[in-house]
């Protein structure tokens, strides 16, 4: 069975951005921008995706990663 790995904080940091300042430019609270960050969100929208996107200027495949764990 594989994984979803989220590497925003690599590309917040590439981009010498804080997590608050990124939930502001995204009008997402910094809690659930962390529950994200941390890998322990379920799901995440599309608009949400789109957004952090644009503000850290990145392609999706940027902030998802599959890893298989076999």
């Amino acid at each position: 069975m594989g994984k979803i790995i989220v590497n925003l904080d690599v590309m917040m940091a590439r981009r010498k951005m804080s997590l608050g300042e990124l939930a502001e430019r995204i009008d997402l609270t910094p809690a659930n921008l962390s529950i994200l960050k941390t890998g322990k969100a379920r799901a995440v929208r599309f608009t949400t995706l789109e957004a952090i996107c644009r503000e850290l200027q990145c392609q999706p495949g940027d902030l998802l990663e599959y890893r298989d764990e076999e």
